[in-house]
């Protein structure tokens, strides 16, 4: 199977899938979501494979979706007035489901983070069982300013309610330090010995029965299922759509075109007040 945004390969009983769109931080394209899909698919069908191993190649993990062009250009999640909901949610449903491929693996997922996984990005890493991370990358997810709902709500069932909310209400990031205390991710390390914590934890892992690993995540993520995963995901996915046609994102999209993606991001990021209402309406200038 060929890739084109990832890297696959196998070492003994690890499955290995690296991202690699390193010149755009990993970011996310179309392509990416659904290849995720496939080398999940390829290694849950792999008996030789005990485990999966998710990395970035490159300064980061992944920085999220790949805005630039999303935000620059025309694209199927941009509709013009009166926008289609359910054809937004088609599209973003099934990225999501991509993503949620690596929770629902029948073999463990391990992600390696190291520079950013935030954004999109913080997705991705947060589907996984386990993330290792240096502690230094940073975790968050800035569009919940403007412009962004998480899909998968992950942040939610692994933080808790509060400190989901307190991530979430100001889009704020967090060092891998402060992820690990709050139980965010399973391990903080220093840049120089990350790779050593992953292949530790990846070989205690991989010795166990595949029979084993599997039957003790299905049971886990049960208890989640049991807990409205599903139904958490669609609202929050309904959502997502809904921030990207409402009046301020309407004016991020429009000062987007105008001024340049790197603006939009450095006016929603910076603290400032963002336009709403008919503050925001495309007429007027920010």
């Amino acid at each position: 199977m060929s890739y084109t945004t990832l890297d696959y390969a196998v070492d003994g009983r690890i499955a290995r899938i690296t991202l690699d769109r390193p010149d755009r931080l990993n970011a996310i394209d179309a392509a990416m979501p659904g290849e995720i899909r496939r080398a999940v698919e390829q290694a849950n069908a792999d008996d030789a494979v005990h485990l999966i191993v998710l990395a970035g190649a490159g300064r980061a993990f992944c920085a999220g979706y790949d805005l630039k062009a999303f935000a620059e250009a025309d694209t199927p999640l941009i509709q013009d007035m009166p926008w289609d909901p359910m054809q937004d949610y088609r599209t973003m449903k099934g990225y999501t489901d991509d993503f949620m491929s690596l929770w629902r693996s029948y073999k463990p997922t391990l992600c390696r983070v190291h520079g950013y996984a935030v954004a999109g990005g913080s997705d991705i890493a947060l589907c996984c069982d386990l993330v290792v991370a240096e502690e230094d990358a940073r975790f968050g997810y800035m569009p919940a300013r403007v412009w962004g709902c998480p899909t998968t709500a992950m942040w939610v069932y692994r933080l808790g309610a509060e400190k989901a909310k307190r991530m979430l209400l100001t889009g704020d990031t967090i060092d891998a330090r402060t992820a690990a205390a709050w139980g965010l991710i399973a391990e903080a390390v220093p840049a120089g010995e990350l790779d050593a914590a992953v292949e530790r934890l990846a070989a205690r892992i991989a010795a166990v029965p595949r029979n084993q690993l599997m039957m003790q995540k299905l049971m886990i993520n049960q208890a989640y299922d049991n807990m409205g995963l599903a139904n958490t995901q669609l609202i929050a996915t309904v959502f997502d759509g809904i921030t990207r046609h409402t009046p301020e994102g309407v004016w991020f999209k429009r000062y987007a075109e105008r001024e340049g993606f790197h603006a939009a991001v450095d006016w929603r990021d910076r603290g400032d007040a963002i336009p709403e209402g008919d503050a925001a309406t495309p007429r007027r200038r920010p």
